[in-house]
């Protein structure tokens, strides 16, 4: 997995609606849950008449630190869900990178978040190395 400057990032060579099968399913699997979606290549169809190449957005949470989370400051609400993002490549290969909660909740100076944010991140990382 490659570091990106706010996140992690993957290639996979598998098919689009594969890896949005295997994304929900190894999200799951460490207790996380999908709460939103986005398909950019819908909506800007829709709205702008565009074609656009799969990609999505999923929104991932996991309940548990989500409220621990919260309960140590209610405005890291602003920093919540972790965004999960994937797109087909020109070569049909698919990219998936997820944000880095740990340089997300640094913005906050609080010990407890960002340790918090240490944990999402292995968990996901994690997620997305077993596709």
């Amino acid at each position: 997995m490659k570091d990106i400057n706010y996140g992690y990032q993957r290639t996979v060579s598998l098919s689009f609606q594969s890896v949005d099968q295997k994304i929900r399913d190894a999200l799951k699997d460490v207790g996380f849950g999908v709460i939103t979606e986005i398909d950019l290549k819908e909506t800007f169809k829709e709205k702008l008449d565009l074609k656009f190449k799969p990609y999505k957005i999923f929104g991932a949470c996991n309940p548990k630190l989500a409220i621990d989370a919260i309960n140590l400051d209610h405005k890291v609400g602003l920093l919540m869900p972790c965004n999960v993002i994937f797109w087909q490549n020109d070569d049909k290969t698919v990219t998936i990178s997820f944000i880095s909660a740990e340089t997300q909740l640094s913005n906050t100076n609080n010990d407890k978040l960002i340790q918090i944010g240490q944990k999402v991140d292995n968990m996901i990382s994690n997620a997305i190395q077993s596709i």
